[in-house]
């Protein structure tokens, strides 16, 4: 199949503000935000509440029965809670939390794997009206500490292996007062405990599990995610109840999310994919979502699909590129028949993994686009809009988005630029915590800028071009890394592939190719030449790699991006900057 061609989807049926292939252009012109609150349950008094849009108005009322979270264990164990259940155990969080002194506006950090009490406590944190912040269970003790002390984070929630890791930075933390230990059906058998340590069992299993949410307001602070930049320690860009509005309508316009559904995210909860469409867009659907405890394993991510019946899957490319080096001998023994929608995000889907995607499964993966601050998805791949291979998708409606010149002046379609945002949407951050310049810095002439680089066709397609920071000048020639990386994974040898600009006296720069190979193939000059002649019948020859260098894999972090700013960092011997959010080998 070419790789240019527009991979055709079913229109799906029409429902209440969704959009589809006939009212899209009505919908994107006349759309406004305000229509979409009608659909959602506030409280009393007019005030919004993420746990109660995602629990309590479902466990209140007809599908109080229905299946939410259905999990699966590392060790083999399942646990399934219906929305009901789920209200009990987070009453009971809240209750708890209440307990022990924690408030509204206090930050209370999770630092879990992926157990029901993650989940149970994420929402406890929300209904006392304080503001939860997610971590990702593979950091180290210095990333927890720069995060926790920069919040001023009053508590935090952990397991006792997890506890273990970070024991030395708890007494560095004067704001911290509680470090709430989670020990999962005993599997610790001693757990540690600190002057600061109360068990959850304690706290949580003497709570009554009736409680009245706090009246917070659609404004008030929900969400904390910490970004990493080129340079500096992290900043925590904070979400505010408002932003469920939006995640819910992605929900149901771009994941397609519908009544019958089982859905799987297989984003971990420390990162933002996780908690807005790991959490908030499937449960404030009412819709069952399974939730996995096991890292990857292509067989077993069949598997799953097959005995549960997964209808719509979100992943990233990462996850979809280790699919596809494990080839399609692995997923011809299985039944995936029920998957009838399957997104990607994290960073731009290769054209390849799209048609790849049609083979394997029948049906393309419809890339996304969105970031940290953005809190939901803004561009999109429809189920029902033809897939173009390697673009980001059209506009949600509501969305205004603009290509910019260098002077934050709109250009027409066709050109490159920065991709910017109208401000103003629901789930837009509202600020980087105790940093408001560098939060500043990020909004000009009424745009959010993103720092990515884009383009947008005839047809209002947008199309990634990389970082601000990593497109490639080599000759005059302004070069996407995504294009030459996206070109060299079409080579069967290839499993990944990292791109960057290096100085070059004559040229400014020249492209450079890092290489992961698939398993089979061996580091050897023919292969470096192939796929140098391979990577020139692609792209032009100013464009293509003038070095490729092997490597047994990439740097990328947990979210699956690869970082380009640490290859090139590593490359010119220069400081990494933080690496907090990389990827264990």
């Amino acid at each position: 199949m070419d790789l240019e061609e527009e991979i055709a989807k079913p229109t799906v049926d029409e429902m209440s503000v969704r959009p589809n292939l006939d009212n899209y252009q009505e919908m994107t012109a006349t759309f406004e935000w305000e229509d979409m609150y009608s659909e959602l349950d506030w409280l009393p008094g007019g005030g919004l509440n993420k746990a109660y849009e995602c629990i309590d108005r479902h466990a209140e009322g007809p599908k109080r029965n229905k299946p939410a979270l259905i999990w699966e264990g590392k060790n083999g164990e399942q646990e399934t809670y219906t929305f009901q259940e789920l209200r009990r155990e987070t009453n009971k969080v809240a209750n708890a939390l209440n307990e022990i002194g924690i408030k509204k506006g206090d930050r209370v950090f999770l630092f879990l794997e992926r157990i029901p009490e993650l989940y149970f406590s994420f929402f406890g944190i929300l209904k006392i009206g304080a503001i939860a912040g997610p971590l990702f269970s593979a950091f180290g003790p210095d990333p927890v500490r720069d995060r926790l002390e920069d919040a001023g984070a009053v508590a935090l929630l952990t397991s006792p292996d997890l506890r273990e890791r970070v024991a030395t930075i708890i007494d560095d933390l004067p704001a911290l007062k509680h470090v709430i230990v989670i020990n999962k059906d005993g599997r610790h058998e001693n757990p540690p405990m600190g002057s600061k340590d109360v068990s959850y069992e304690t706290i949580v299993g003497a709570a009554s599990d009736e409680f009245t949410i706090e009246n917070t307001t659609m404004y008030d602070y929900s969400v904390m995610h910490y970004t990493s930049g080129t340079t500096g320690k992290p900043k925590g860009a904070v979400h505010r109840h408002l932003a469920i509005v939006q995640q819910y309508a992605t929900g149901k316009w771009v994941l397609d999310l519908q009544e019958d559904d089982l859905y799987w995210c297989t984003a971990d909860p420390g990162w933002v994919t996780g908690t807005s469409y790991g959490m908030f867009a499937p449960w404030s659907n009412g819709v069952t979502q399974l939730i996995d405890e096991s890292g990857f394993s292509a067989s077993r991510w069949y598997e799953m699909i097959q005995r549960h019946k997964v209808t719509v899957w979100y992943t990233a490319p990462t996850a979809v590129r280790m699919l596809m080096k494990a080839g399609e001998d692995i997923p011809a023994r299985y039944d995936l028949s029920s998957l009838r929608h399957i997104n990607s995000v994290g960073e731009p889907l290769n054209p390849e993994a799209v048609v790849w995607g049609q083979g394997v499964f029948g049906q393309p993966i419809h890339d996304n686009w969105w970031q940290t601050e953005t809190g939901a998805i803004l561009i999109a791949n429809y189920a029902w809009m033809p897939v173009r291979p390697g673009s980001m998708g059209r506009p949600i409606p509501g969305i205004r988005v603009g290509i910019l010149d260098d002077e934050y002046n709109e250009l027409p379609p066709g050109q490159d630029g920065h991709l910017a945002i109208r401000s103003g949407w629901p789930s837009q951050f509202h600020s980087y915590w105790q940093a408001p310049e560098r939060y500043n810095s990020r909004f000009l002439k009424g745009w959010y800028i993103t720092g990515d680089k884009a383009r947008q066709d005839e047809d209002g397609y947008f199309w990634f071009m990389g970082r601000a920071d990593d497109v490639i000048n080599t000759a005059g020639h302004l070069v996407g890394p995504f294009e030459v990386e996206s070109a060299l994974i079409e080579h069967p040898a290839v499993a990944e592939a990292g791109v960057i600009g290096k100085p070059d006296p004559i040229a400014m720069e020249v492209v450079k190719a890092f290489v992961a190979l698939k398993e089979g193939y061996e580091v050897t000059d023919e292969l470096r030449r192939d796929l140098n002649r391979f990577a020139r019948t692609k792209l032009s020859s100013a464009v293509a790699p003038r070095e490729i260098e092997f490597v047994d894999s990439l740097p990328k972090t947990r979210s699956g991006k690869i970082m380009r700013r640490l290859l090139k960092a590593r490359e010119l011997g220069l400081p990494e900057g933080d690496i907090s959010t990389l990827e264990d080998d």
